[in-house]
This record gives structure tokens, sequence and C-alpha cells, in this order.
């Protein structure tokens, strides 16, 4: 069956329940001063996309970006549930989420993840993602990892 990703809202019970996951893992991982996630209210905000992966109505993952200003966005959020992981689930999200930050003008996505997501970091890396400093309010935190993409405007 198609997976299909369409923007909606992240305060759904399936969204919630990802995003409890991802904290719950977060926790377990990283201490409270590098753990940098967006709670559910920042998530709803004006300048926040958010998108959910379907496969038969079910929700197999989620993610969004969150504009920074008119030419540049981080990604935010990105999950996959675990019973669907090795799915290329998490690379439709990935190109979801660049496609619509290019209809906005979007010209650079940054993002952020810990050093220990190593699923993550190599998603990423394979969708061209490469490795850069911190980005808008970050900090260097040796328990992150930034990284970047220059999207493609044409």
């Amino acid at each position: 069956m198609t997976v299909v990703i369409t923007r909606e809202t992240p305060d759904q019970v399936e969204v919630r329940t990802f995003l409890a996951a991802a904290d719950e893992l977060y926790v377990s991982l990283y201490p409270t001063e590098s753990r940098k996630a967006l709670s559910l209210a920042k998530l709803l905000s004006t300048n926040v996309r958010f998108f959910v992966a379907r496969r038969d109505g079910r929700a197999l993952g989620c993610g969004g970006y969150m504009l920074l200003d008119e030419t540049a966005a981080e990604m935010k959020r990105l999950f996959v549930d675990p019973a669907a992981r090795g799915q290329g689930v998490g690379r439709l999200i990935v190109r979801a989420i660049e496609h619509a930050a290019v209809q906005e003008g979007v010209e650079t996505l940054f993002l952020e993840t810990g050093v220990k997501s190593f699923e993550a970091i190599g998603l990423y890396k394979g969708q061209d993602f490469l490795e850069c400093g911190p980005f808008a309010a970050y900090e260097p935190d040796p328990l992150s990892v930034f990284m970047s993409k220059r999207l493609d405007m044409g």
C-alpha cells in the first residue's frame, strides 16, 4: 500500500503518542539541557508546518519544520513508528518537508539531533544533509549534531 503524507495538525492522538515516545527516548539518552524538542504548544505555532505519513489511514510517522526567516527553516520532531521503520517512511517524510519548504521559498533546511540518535543521523546523511555549526539560537553542545541542506529551488 502507498504511504500518503499530508499536512496535518500535531494535536491528534496518534501524533501525541509518537511525540511522547520520542520524548521518552530522548529522556533516556540525553540530559535536560541537551533536549531541544518543540512542545506540542510550539508545534501549533503559525510558523510551523507539520506532516503525518499514513498508510490505509494509519499513522506511520510525523515531522515538520519551523520557519526561521524567509529563506531558512528547521526540521522538527521527525519520528517513525518503530513498527514502520526500515520501510522508507522517514525518507518520504523528509522529502515531503523539503518539497513544502521549497514551495514557501525556503532555501536552507537545518536540523539538530543528538549524537546518540544513530538512525536519525544515518537518515539525514542519506538525504544529503551535511554537518554544520550551531544555527539560530543554538549554542554548541557536545551531545548535539547540527546539519543543513541547501534545497533545490528548481
